[in-house]
């Protein structure tokens, strides 16, 4: 699907998107593309924001248990500052980042650097969430993954909370989230809408 390493002499860079809900496998195909990277033994570095420390403070794990060491930084400016001498850059969690991931992937990218970028597409409630959007228009490869659904087994596209508590952003995992197909996410948020 991707090459790891071209034939050009010149170094050319782009951005992919890995999207999805919960539970979708993002954080897994982040991973096996970075260890590609590094089985090419390109230089690779991977980030992911401080507000994620759900299984480990710095290392990116997946909920298969994969993992792969990251730096932890603040906001999206900080991985332009430390980006620069390598031939890959992996970001995690994406969504939990401020508006100008976008344009600090495609300076990255036009840098001549391969930025691979894992998050959620939508919010709890089915929006789109933080700065995907931008990247998802902005990319030269995007890839939305699915969960299964564990009502009816269908496509599951959406990352359903199980808790009554507002605010956007809530880490969690099985025991706050379930990915559903848009028919039983519709029918939970009636459900909810009838409780308040």
């Amino acid at each position: 699907m991707f090459l790891e390493k071209s034939n050009n002499s010149e170094r050319s860079g782009w951005v992919e998107v890995i999207c999805g809900s919960m539970f979708s496998g993002k954080t897994e195909e982040l991973i096996r593309r970075l260890k590609r990277a590094r089985i090419a033994q390109q230089k690779v570095e991977i980030y992911k924001p401080v507000i994620d420390t759900r299984y480990d403070k710095e290392d990116i794990v997946s909920h298969d248990d994969n993992s792969v060491k990251s730096t932890p930084v603040h906001s999206s400016n900080q991985i332009l500052l430390m980006a620069n001498d390598f031939d890959v850059v992996g970001i995690d969690e994406a969504q939990f980042f401020d508006d100008d991931l976008s344009a600090v992937c495609n300076i990255l990218a036009n840098n001549g650097i391969r930025v691979i970028v894992a998050g959620l597409d939508m919010d709890y409630l089915g929006n789109p969430f933080g700065p995907i959007p931008a990247l998802l228009a902005t990319a030269e490869f995007v890839t939305k993954v699915h969960a299964i659904c564990p009502i009816c087994g269908d496509l599951a596209n959406y990352s359903h909370r199980t808790v009554d508590q507002g605010g956007q952003v809530m880490l969690g995992e099985t025991d706050v989230y379930e990915p559903l197909c848009r028919r039983h996410f519709l029918e939970k948020q009636k459900q909810q809408q009838k409780k308040k």
